[in-house]
């Protein structure tokens, strides 16, 4: 990317800032040009931390000889284990009294994580049990950052810039999440060669842990005009699952929950069906992969200005639709030129839902409850995920794991996702979300402390005038491919 049309971009975005109702001072102005940079760079510095690093856990598990069932198991397991622990997280921010420190303490823990991994790589072995508490420790403080780090980032970012800032941010997070699924797998490639497959396993993972830190300096380095959110409420579990079927916001999530389960039908299994059945070469595998991140990246720009122009809930039927049918084309054929078409369909597709669901964390959860909705939201999210996973597994077992066999996993996700569309329809219209809540599922605020800047149809609204969040939305480079 041309640094020159970055700064004059990152100008842009400041000066738009500016714009809005209460023009920022000289001083503020530049403050708010630094996060926004700083923004920028950290979410480029965590992506490729994920395509170098998180991209290959289950290559080193089967690498020290775990076999099959543990490599699959990786990125399961461990998962649910560190979305329990990421449920800390409102605990910490309180403790801490401050958004900032809690992610950027969960970022270095991170960081951190991947030492233990670039040992065992240098002494040959690791026993298993070892190997699943370090991955578990990797994404539970991976999960820890996301719901702190959404609640601190709206008081950074200006809301009438959002949309088009973050379809920036997110096309430098999948660039960058690419570079370093490449970086990694050439790095393999090479010491496979070599006969050193171990020792290139650790330096990976060590790259992997040093772009963790940088982006850890980086969120370090940012400013934080609210340190915790004026009147912050703990939501219990039970408060929260109960609006999954009642409240606005939780239908929403309950959409992007039933989204996650009916792609995890077949997500895991897209990768093993490309080396397993259709026994395509690492060369082409990487290449249909890096179209999707290429078709992903270039669209997002035109998804921020449609997020702009006609608002988010548009831009999510359009993804939502989109992605109905991705999976289901695997089963039409198995031609090179038809897969690099459909992996251009599922980067655009996937692109506008990806980018419509950040955004929408941002308009529809309020600011107070964020922090405490989205740590039990990504909680339910690694059910979602160990749920699609396990039943496309006991299918795929079931079926005995023939290129059918896969092709009929492919097609019940496709079907899956179509029965999504109803929860999605039940979303309310903004329209709707503008009608007075009832206390029944929030609690009343005195009137001094309403900010009518948070309220969903209360003044201006900012998108008419919406990635893992960096690591909650980041999966494994080949999950969206199906």
């Amino acid at each position: 990317m041309n640094p020159i049309a970055e700064q004059e971009s990152s100008s842009a975005v400041c000066r738009a800032a500016c714009t809005a109702r209460r023009p920022l001072r000289r001083g503020r102005y530049r403050a708010l040009r630094g996060d926004l940079r700083a923004i920028l760079g950290e979410g480029a510095a965590s992506s490729i931390m994920v395509g170098v690093g998180e991209s290959y856990l289950p290559a080193f598990a089967l690498a020290m000889g775990m076999g099959q069932v543990a490599a699959g198991l990786i990125t399961t397991i461990p998962l649910l284990a560190g979305a329990l622990l990421q449920l800390i997280s409102p605990v910490g921010v309180r403790f801490f009294g401050s958004h900032r420190r809690w992610v950027v303490l969960c970022a270095v823990l991170q960081a951190f994580s991947f030492v233990p991994l670039c040992l065992a790589a240098l002494l040959g072995s690791m026993p298993t049990l070892a190997v699943f508490v370090v991955a578990a420790v990797y994404w539970g403080s991976g999960l820890g950052t996301s719901p702190a780090w959404s609640t601190w980032i709206d008081t950074l970012v200006p809301p009438r810039i959002r949309a088009h800032y973050f379809s920036r941010r997110t096309r430098v997070c999948q660039i960058a999440t690419l570079l370093g699924f490449v970086a990694g797998g050439v790095s393999l490639q090479i010491g496979d060669w070599a006969d050193r497959r171990l020792m290139a396993f650790a330096l990976v993972f060590l790259l992997a842990s040093i772009c963790r830190a940088v982006s850890a300096a980086l969120l370090a380095s940012q400013s934080e005009p609210r340190p915790q959110a004026n009147g912050h409420r703990q939501v219990s579990m039970a408060e929260f699952f109960t609006r999954l079927r009642r409240a606005g916001d939780g239908r929403l999530l309950f959409y992007f929950l039933s989204v996650q389960t009916a792609a995890q039908i077949a997500g895991p299994y897209f990768t093993p069906y490309m080396l397993g059945p259709m026994q395509l070469s690492y060369a082409t595998y990487v290449s249909l992969i890096a179209i999707s991140f290429a078709a992903k990246a270039f669209s997002l720009p035109a998804f921020g200005r449609f997020a702009h122009r006609f608002g988010t809930r548009k831009l999510l039927w359009l993804g939502g639709l989109g992605i109905v049918p991705i999976s289901g084309l695997w089963v039409i054929s198995n031609s090179f030129p038809f897969l690099i078409l459909v992996q251009v369909l599922a980067g655009v597709t996937w692109a506008a839902y990806e980018l419509a669901m950040l955004l929408l964390f941002f308009e529809t959860i309020r600011p107070e409850e964020r922090t405490s909705i989205l740590t039990t939201f990504n909680f339910a999210n690694s059910l979602a995920t160990a749920a699609g996973s396990l039943l496309g597994g006991g299918l795929l077992v079931w079926l005995g794991k023939s290129q059918q066999a896969y092709l009929l996993l492919f097609a019940l996700s496709s079907a899956a996702r179509a029965l999504t569309l109803f929860g999605l329809a039940r979303v309310p219209s903004p329209a709707e979300e503008a009608a007075p809540r009832t206390t029944r599922y929030f609690e009343a605020r005195p009137a001094a402390n309403l900010d009518p800047a948070t309220l969903p149809g209360i003044g201006p609204n900012p998108w008419l005038a919406k990635g893992h969040v960096g690591t909650a939305l980041d999966d494994a480079p080949a999950k969206r491919a199906a």
